[in-house]
């Protein structure tokens, strides 16, 4: 719902851009320019964070339109529960897609093997420790609180990406940490956070069956069979029993 409010607040600005004539370039000669080129630049990242859906702009503007004036085909309701009912026909329509053995078979082969490589060129660098289980982990800046147990509750603030540095996930620039139990997120974080120390900063190396492994996200950026990289801070430790 938020994407899609970003786009509807991106197609008002295309539409006031087209209806006061092609302007190529802009000034920004004080703080209301800077701001509101600013809020032009974060709708443009919420727009294209997902390229596999698209839209139509000029309908979405239309829509917009029809709607100011009284015209819109459809109320607010009727329009909600369409975006509801399309979303969840979509979604499962991307889980059989992603469960069909074909498919899984060409992510597979594709991102395991290259998760693989990854990993095994990455142990060698200096300062990556690597763990029986196949996690690696290196220090940015070293802690000197706890460490935490599976059963405990760690704040933290975090990226995650792909291989290949793309990232899917993140909390940094938040005002405060993320805080949940850590049995309660993907087994690499679970056992790999257990050898880091309160107030560490840690690049967390994950292998795919430790990750989502054929099963993440339907219609998100983890695919299959891939490993993740996560930049975390472990800010704080607290325990539950």
């Amino acid at each position: 719902m938020k994407h899609l409010f970003y786009i509807s607040v991106l197609s008002l600005l295309l539409l006031s851009c087209e209806s006061n004539g092609s302007k190529t370039s802009v000034n920004l000669s004080n703080g209301s320019d800077s701001l509101s080129y600013a809020v032009g630049i974060d709708l443009a990242e919420q727009l294209f964070a997902n390229p596999q859906q698209s839209f139509d702009l000029s309908i979405v503007g239309q829509a917009i339109k029809d709607f100011k004036e009284g015209k819109a085909k459809m109320n607010s309701q009727e329009a909600y529960m369409f975006m509801q009912m399309y979303q969840q026909r979509e979604l499962q329509r991307q889980m059989q897609e992603a469960s069909n053995p074909e498919t899984l078979k060409q992510y597979e082969e594709k991102n395991k093997a290259a998760g693989e490589k990854f990993l095994e060129e990455n142990k060698t660098k200096d300062g990556v420790v690597t763990l029986s289980n196949g996690i690696q982990y290196k220090i940015i800046k070293q802690g000197n609180g706890p460490k935490p147990k599976a059963t405990d509750v760690v704040e933290v603030f975090y990226k995650g990406t792909l291989i290949d540095g793309t990232v899917f996930d993140s909390n940094e620039g938040a005002e405060h940490p993320i805080n949940f139990p850590l049995n309660g997120v993907i087994k690499g974080w679970t056992e790999g956070l257990q050898h880091i120390n309160e107030g560490s900063k840690v690049t967390l190396y994950i292998p795919q069956e430790l990750a989502y492994g054929s099963t993440p996200r339907p219609g998100g950026p983890i695919e299959p069979y891939m490993a993740l990289i996560f930049d975390i801070e472990l800010v704080k430790v607290t325990p539950l029993d």
